[in-house]
């Protein structure tokens, strides 16, 4: 009798990608670009493969029925062995069996953060941290207690979840949602797949900047910061010239709008100018003043690069516009030079 042909392992490309972080942010450029289908997916292909994860949320995800198109939205399924935290508020509303394992002291609108610990599949509402200093803590304390990965659900078109400060990869979802024109998509999506890449600012420097939360800096040829008064980008108005007594490099922890870009962009020294963001969610920027700013010579850059792992695809707008699948992956993933899923297909 022949020897039983041995059973390949199970081949999970996109979770492969992940595995080697111990965090990661799902994130979507809008809302139904499939955001919980991918965490779904990745959720279900760890606890198939044996990995133990732990899961949150910032805004709130599970919901049912969708609160802006009201179309049913696919809540979240949690496994045996996947640690969760939510709110109070959510936690008593759970579809599932679980041990509470913690609670914070700290409050949220919703209740105090449960984490708890599911015994028996079921499905949740997640509603977790509010501020990324919180969500730091909750990530190191799942990594502390053995857990080796931990996903975060963004939160309705934003992309402050994503911010390397708070994990240390990232997801993108994209879709029809985002535009229903394959070419206008890939635009879109190519555009913010830039900022994500934006470089980084040398390390000894970033850990300077790293704890100013607001003012507008200036920093000088030998890395020292000065403090030019402004307490707010938003407040610069037409000084934008005074802002560079010290040098060429400028730290806005806060937004950086078009409108600074545009009037930055006006300078004579622009080719020797240098913004830096905290992080690429907060650049409040178009695809055009964005073109003009760096064909004109000027530089972005950030205080710590994110790692953008892959894009997911939703090719089903809320209206039932549906995009050809296997074209729209193509054409995204040769513009973006990533791997691109559709998770409906894999």
């Amino acid at each position: 009798m022949a020897a039983p042909t041995a059973v390949p392992p199970l081949q999970m490309p996109f979770v492969d990608l992940i595995l080697p972080y111990r965090s990661l942010s799902i994130v979507g450029m809008e809302k139904n670009t499939g955001k919980t289908v991918c965490l779904n997916y990745l959720l279900r292909r760890l606890h198939e493969r044996g990995t133990t994860v732990a899961v949150t949320s910032v805004g709130i995800d599970g919901e049912q029925v969708d609160s802006v198109y009201a179309t049913a939205k696919p809540e979240i399924t949690l496994y045996e062995g996947t640690r969760f935290i939510t709110s109070e508020l959510h936690y008593r509303q759970r579809r599932l069996v679980s041990k509470i394992t913690a609670v914070d002291p700290q409050r949220t609108a919703l209740g105090a953060l449960v984490t708890a610990e599911v015994l028996c599949r079921g499905k949740a509402i997640l509603s977790g941290a509010a501020t990324t200093a919180t969500l730091r803590r909750q990530i190191d304390s799942f990594e502390a207690s053995g857990i080796p990965l931990t996903l975060v659900d963004g939160a309705l078109s934003r992309l402050s979840l994503a911010s390397p400060t708070v994990t240390d990869a990232l997801v993108l979802a994209t879709g029809a949602a985002v535009s229903a024109n394959l070419q206008q998509l890939v635009s879109k999506t190519r555009f913010v797949c830039r900022l994500v890449g934006l470089p980084a600012v040398n390390p000894t420097l970033g850990g300077q900047l790293t704890h100013l939360s607001s003012g507008v800096w200036c920093i000088d040829s030998e890395d020292r910061c000065h403090d030019t008064g402004f307490a707010s980008a938003l407040l610069v108005g037409s000084q934008t010239a005074d802002l560079f007594r010290h040098g060429n490099r400028l730290f806005l922890p806060g937004m950086v709008s078009d409108r600074l870009l545009r009037q930055i962009a006006t300078l004579p020294q622009i080719k020797d100018i240098t913004l830096i963001a905290r992080d690429f969610t907060k650049l409040f920027i178009t695809p055009e003043t964005y073109a003009d700013y760096c064909r004109r010579g000027g530089k972005l850059a950030v205080l710590q690069q994110s790692h953008l792992t892959a894009v997911c695809l939703n090719p089903t707008s809320p209206q039932g516009y549906r995009l050809d699948s296997q074209r729209a992956c193509a054409a995204l993933s040769e513009a973006l030079e990533l791997p691109v899923y559709d998770v409906m297909k894999i």
